[in-house]
């Protein structure tokens, strides 16, 4: 009996969660303004506001497309939020995906921060790291046993609040790429979302073109360690003044960055499953508005 009603109070609290996501999640998407309908040769049977939340629902239960949507068939509480009258076939999400615009998309992503802020709202300190989502189609295990090599990585930099642990920008690129060459555009993408005071970085960004673009066009501190190179000498007016005074409590701070990237691929899943790039793209961009959304609620329902 007491086995049996804790089985019911963790159903029930699923049930809560799933709710309070996909209400959540229908407020960023009506917020987005995006058009209902693709074109006027649509069908209407759907609106892009409806499979755009379900493209999400799936994100956070981390599933397939087809279990998704055999499991959405269930959920009548869901069904009636949406105001689906009809189970969308999964190949309809696999194309709605591939055919939205990515606009809509950075859009989404950006009005989940008026989760957290308001206008004015400054962020104390901002950290930046890269890591890879695989854009492979089968399991590690499937690779182990067969001897079969995945696809390679698609490099992923992010920027995220340390106090709220926001995602408040991200740059994706095809191919392995050196972390300063992600940095100018994700640091001008993640100031004009939300400014910061202080931007903190690993020594792979170490470099004083970035201390420049932070210091003098961002008016902000940052913080990057000095990379080694046997050489007593460093170069760079704002690279000395870090070699000479650095605040390891502030740099202490960048964990959370790295504790988002295991959030992103735990909860997440690392693994894309697109095989073009453009369609990858979405994928991230999608998660890392899950991501945004998931860690609203834990705040919202702690």
């Amino acid at each position: 009996h007491v086995v049996c009603t804790k089985s019911k109070e963790t159903i029930k609290r699923s049930a809560s969660r799933n709710i309070r996501f996909i209400q959540a999640a229908q407020s960023v998407v009506r917020s987005a303004r995006i058009t209902p309908y693709s074109c006027k040769f649509s069908k209407k049977i759907y609106t892009q506001h409806q499979l755009l939340v379900l493209i999400l629902f799936k994100d956070y239960r981390n599933q397939h497309y087809r279990e998704f949507v055999d499991d959405v068939g269930d959920m009548e509480r869901v069904q009636e939020l949406l105001g689906l009258s009809v189970i969308p076939h999964f190949t309809t999400l696999q194309k709605f995906l591939f055919r939205i615009k990515s606009l809509y998309l950075r859009i989404t992503f950006k009005k989940t921060l008026n989760l957290f802020y308001t206008t004015d709202d400054k962020i104390p300190i901002t950290a930046i790291d890269s890591s890879g989502f695989t854009s492979g189609y089968c399991s590690h295990y499937y690779s182990a046993r067969t001897g079969k090599i995945r696809k390679h990585f698609l490099k992923t930099s992010i920027s995220v609040d340390t106090d709220l642990r926001a995602i408040t920008g991200f740059v994706a690129s095809n191919s392995r790429v050196h972390d300063t060459r992600h940095a100018e555009k994700l640091l001008r993408q993640c100031h004009k979302m939300r400014k910061s005071d202080c931007y903190v970085m690993d020594k792979g960004y170490d470099s004083e073109d970035i201390h420049r673009l932070i210091r003098e066009d961002f008016q902000a501190e940052s913080l990057i360690p000095i990379r080694s190179w046997n050489n007593e000498i460093v170069g760079g007016k704002y690279r000395q003044e870090i070699a000479q005074q650095f605040d390891d409590e502030k740099y202490g701070r960048r964990q959370r960055v790295e504790n988002i990237f295991s959030v992103l691929k735990r909860k997440f899943s690392g693994d894309l499953k697109a095989r073009i790039f453009l369609v990858q793209k979405k994928e991230i961009a999608n998660k890392m508005i899950v991501c945004n959304i998931h860690t609203f609620l834990q705040f919202a329902f702690i």
